[in-house]
């Protein structure tokens, strides 16, 4: 309740981003981009934008992923196969990402998260 809150004083309903990356990008939760000619390269996260909504966005990205351990719904799997791939700390500033992202999309539509029932 406290991220939600936060994110919502913080962003409204989201519209002066116009894309759900563009709140990612401001959160500082997406890599940074080095570009040269046709070759695209990613290094670490930004770490730009509000330090306090990326920490309790992270925070909560990790809880989740202490939950996923004994289940088997879509996100748990996806979650589980990310830290296997990326190791924990970058598993949570990905899960973060989407978890911001999803928050976006909720906000721009004026809906409540249905989980999908696998």
């Amino acid at each position: 309740m406290l991220n939600a809150t936060a994110l919502y004083a913080a962003i409204g309903n989201g519209s002066q981003f116009a894309t759900p990356r563009a709140l990612s990008v401001w959160l500082g939760v997406t890599p940074k981009q080095y570009a040269s000619g046709e070759k695209s390269f990613y290094g670490g996260i930004t770490k730009r934008g509000n330090q306090y909504l990326r920490k309790q966005l992270i925070h909560g990205a990790r809880s989740v992923m202490y939950r996923t351990k004994n289940r088997d719904d879509k996100l748990s799997v996806w979650v589980k196969q990310l830290v296997e791939r990326r190791g924990k700390n970058k598993a949570a500033v990905a899960l973060a990402n989407r978890l911001a992202r999803l928050a976006w999309i909720l906000l721009q539509r004026n809906e409540n998260y249905q989980p999908v029932a696998s």
